[in-house]
C-alpha cells in the first residue's frame, strides 16, 4: 500500500527480494497540471508494468473494497508512504501490517518527518519499521537504521537516501516476519511531549522569518526543498528559494533587506548574516539559477 516515488522503491524491493505481492493499494487517478490530464501514481504505475493488480480505493471502509481484500489471503500487509488505515484493513492479515516510516520513532511522528527534521537542523534521522495500531506512527519498532544528514543536504536529498534505505530494511523486516525472526518493541512514551513532531506543512509553514539567525533560516530553506519550497515577498510578488549559500557577514540593514548588483548576486539580510539565493523561482516564471534571474529582473 503506497502512492509516490519512495514507496516505488520498497515496492521493487520486495519483488526483486522474491515475496509475492498479491495486490498493489494505492492512491485513485485524479486530473492535475494544467491540462488537468488524468494522473495515475508512481506506485500505479510501476504495478501496471509488472502486471501486478492494483486496487484504488476512494474510500478505505468500502464493502466493496474490504471483500477484495480479505479475498486475496494476504499474508502481510506492507504500507509506505499511504493513507491512514482504518482497523478493519490494518487488522486483517494474520502477520498483521507493517508500516515503513522516515525518522527514528518515536521522534518525528506525523505526515512530514524528512523536512522537519532538516527544518531543526538535525545531524541524524532514521528508518523504522514498526506494526501498525490505532495511534498513528504508535506501533511496536520492527527494526530501524540511522541515516546521516549532511550540513548542507535539503530534504530531497535525504528523501533519496532513506528512500534507498528504507527499501533494503523493509525487505529485511519482511523475511524476518517471514522466518519468525523478529521482536516487536514497544516505543518509549514517557517523554512523548519532549520529543520532535512532524505535522502536515501548510502554506504558512513555508513563508521565511528573516527575524531569525541565518542558520535557522539556511535550515528553513534546505528542509523545504524541493517541494514545497521556502518562499518570501519580493518586489510585491511571492518568490520561492529552492536553494542558497550562508554569508555570516554583518548585515548592516533591516532582517528582510536585500542586496544585489543585478549581476551575480542576490542576498537577504538575517538577523546575524544573509542568506545568498542560488536557485529561486518567481511567482509567474520558471525555476531558474539567480544569474539568469538577474538577467532579465532588475532588483
Amino acid at each position: 500500500m503506497g502512492t509516490p516515488d519512495f514507496a516505488v522503491t520498497s515496492l521493487d524491493a520486495l519483488i526483486n527480494a522474491g515475496c509475492e505481492v498479491v495486490a498493489v493499494v494505492t492512491a485513485p487517478d485524479k486530473p492535475a497540471g494544467r491540462g488537468q490530464k488524468i494522473h495515475e501514481s508512481a506506485v500505479k504505475q510501476y504495478a501496471v508494468a509488472k502486471g501486478l493488480e492494483v486496487l484504488q480505493p476512494l474510500k478505505l471502509k468500502d464493502a466493496g473494497f474490504i471483500e477484495k481484500l480479505k479475498s486475496l489471503k494476504a499474508d502481510l500487509q506492507v504500507v509506505v508512504a499511504f493513507r491512514m488505515l482504518p482497523e478493519i484493513v490494518w487488522d486483517m492479515p494474520p502477520k498483521g501490517t507493517i508500516n515503513l516510516h522516515a525518522s527514528l520513532l518515536p521522534s518525528y511522528r506525523g505526515a512530514a518527518p524528512i523536512n522537519w527534521a532538516v527544518i531543526n537542523g538535525e545531524k541524524e534521522t532514521g528508518i523504522t519499521t514498526f506494526l501498525l495500531q490505532h495511534e498513528i506512527d504508535s506501533g511496536s519498532i520492527l527494526f530501524a537504521e540511522k541515516v546521516s544528514i549532511g550540513d548542507d543536504e535539503t530534504a530531497g536529498e535525504v528523501h533519496d537516501k532513506l528512500m534507498n534505505t528504507g527499501a533494503k530494511l523493509l525487505v529485511k523486516t519482511v523475511k524476518a516476519i517471514e522466518a519468525g525472526n523478529y521482536t516487536p518493541v514497544m516505543q518509549d512514551e514517557s517523554r512523548l511531549d519532549e520529543l520532535p513532531h512532524a505535522p502536515k506543512i501548510f502554506k504558512e509553514d513555508c513563508l521565511i522569518n528573516w527575524n531569525q539567525p541565518a542558520q535557522k533560516v539556511y535550515n528553513h530553506i534546505r528542509g523545504m526543498s524541493p517541494y514545497p519550497a521556502a518562499y518570501t515577498t519580493f518586489k510585491d510578488k511571492s518568490l520561492k528559494i529552492y536553494s542558497a549559500e550562508l554569508l555570516n557577514k554583518e548585515p548592516g540593514i533591516q532582517p528582510g533587506g536585500f542586496l544585489s548588483d543585478d549581476k551575480t548576486y542576490l542576498r537577504f539580510a538575517c538577523l546575524d548574516g544573509f542568506i545568498c539565493v542560488k536557485d529561486l523561482q518567481l511567482e509567474g516564471k520558471k525555476r531558474m539559477k539567480v544569474e539568469e534571474f538577474l538577467r532579465g529582473f532588475r532588483v
